[in-house]
């Protein structure tokens, strides 16, 4: 019997963004858990006390087909909880099209089950340097922010590139729901707005988000109407204006202090990124008591015998380099222009193979790289980098739910996994590409936690 009718349940398009929506409830004092499937009775039953509960997906990584035979029956299981607010769950940088993550079908699938008069659509995260202004979304790296079509790495994602700013135009594709803004100077007296267009029948309401004040408004404005837009879709930024709103009405406390989880010797990491955000981690970890091991992903364009064949080569090399003191690191990539993803590409165009089943293999491979490194090793710390390559890596542990434990930038945490053995209590932090600082490995190792307010943490 669950002690309290959950405030959000969410429904994730990858297992990275998935996580960081559990980080930021469970940070603010609000018990929260990530499920990697549909839980059992008994399992849900495990963590009665949670007030958030979501779901991950790798949505992102498939058709709307896909979505259409997936996705309804885990807003069903989300549904059934009676959450005040159902959220689907999508990337911050709006990762879809209409042919791979289509957000519109994800929509589509959730009004099936919990209908709403419209939908929020809220996908600014300030704390992560993510910002809508009049409806263009904005991504900070360490070269600045940038809008989304001209952002050095989304305008060049190797799936889903970013052509179009403005999301309700990019979205238009993707669905033929009528969708309207709220933007800035609507939110200062949003309620007016919000009749008019629900008046006017607007069914997807994209909402701007710059600072804590708008972040506290849309907040504001979602739960308040939570009757009638029980349906939300977004980033973890949903959260986030809400734990603000929750917090400016005295519904929950301040925030506690998070702590560390405290130093390892060594961890093991696997990587299917090929940001080149991920690219310079990896960098400093070559320099740092890790060792980087390169999966062919060529592999992955092959046979069966084939990829298992390089992946007995990548796990001896990983336990070898643990078995010496250091931390194994096994990536299939470093960076979207070198010569490992320019190999890759050529072999995967004369292969046959379709790219979304090629991924899924590279992402599958590594988390039998990792299961086998952490059984062989006893190394009870990992991390898997990479959007896409979490979901594939992470059913490969036999894991089934997530616990925030430790924070370090927004959205990439240390967690605490629940499983089969012999991974059950196992700390992983699942890391987007684009996530995390230079030294983010080392921070893994250390145990997260605080830093140096005047220590830069993302690049």
């Amino acid at each position: 019997m669950r002690k309290n009718t959950p405030l959000v349940a969410w429904l994730g398009d990858d297992f990275t963004g998935s996580a960081a929506v559990m980080e930021v409830l469970h940070f603010a004092g609000i018990p929260s858990v990530l499920f990697t499937e549909a839980p059992s009775p008994a399992l849900l039953d495990r963590f009665a006390d949670a007030r958030g509960i979501g779901i991950a997906t790798t949505a992102r990584a498939h058709d709307p087909a896909w979505m259409a035979d997936n996705l309804p029956p885990l807003f069903q299981v989300l549904a059934a909880l009676n959450p005040a607010l159902l959220h689907y769950k999508i990337c911050s940088t709006f990762d879809s099209s209409p042919a791979r993550g289509s957000i519109g079908a994800a929509i589509g699938a959730g009004l099936q089950v919990r209908p709403a008069r419209a939908v929020p659509l809220l996908t600014a995260a300030p704390a992560m340097r993510r910002y809508q202004a009049f409806g263009h979304l904005f991504a900070g790296t360490d070269q600045g922010v940038f809008r989304l079509d001209r952002h050095p790495v989304m305008a060049h994602h190797p799936a889903t590139p970013m052509a179009e700013s403005d999301l309700l135009r990019h979205l238009s594709a993707q669905t033929d729901l009528p969708a309207a803004l709220i933007d800035l100077e609507d939110l200062a007296d949003a309620q007016p707005r919000l009749e008019a267009l629900l008046d006017q029948g607007a069914r997807i309401l994209s909402i701007d988000g710059m600072d804590a004040a708008s972040e506290a408004a849309a907040g504001r404005l979602i739960w308040d109407n939570r009757d009638r837009l029980g349906l939300v879709a977004g980033s973890q930024g949903v959260e986030y204006a809400l734990v603000r709103h929750w917090q400016d009405i005295g519904m929950i406390p301040p925030a506690p202090p998070a702590a560390s989880a405290g130093a390892v010797d060594r961890i093991a990491a696997v990587s299917g990124s090929v940001s080149p955000v991920t690219a310079a981690q990896l960098d400093w970890a070559a320099g740092n008591g890790f060792t980087l091991i390169a999966f062919d992903a060529r592999a992955a364009c092959g046979s069966d015998t084939d990829l298992r064949s390089e992946e007995t080569r990548a796990t001896r090399a990983a336990l070898a380099a643990a078995a010496q003191g250091q931390s194994p690191l096994v990536h299939s990539a470093a960076g979207h222009d070198g010569p490992q993803v320019a190999a890759f590409r050529q072999t995967l165009a004369t292969s046959g193979k379709d790219p979304e089943t090629a991924n899924r293999r590279i992402g599958q491979a590594l988390g039998r790289i990792l299961d086998a490194t952490l059984r062989g090793s006893g190394i009870r710390r990992a991390v898997i980098s990479g959007g896409d390559s979490s979901g594939h890596a992470m059913r490969q542990l036999g894991l089934s739910a997530l616990v925030a434990k430790a924070p370090t930038i927004p959205g990439a945490a240390l967690c605490q996994a629940f499983g089969d053995a012999p991974h059950d209590g196992l700390e992983i932090a699942l890391k987007g590409g684009q996530m995390g600082s230079q030294d983010y490995f080392g921070w893994i190792r250390d145990g997260g936690g605080p830093r140096d307010p005047t220590r830069k943490a993302q690049p």
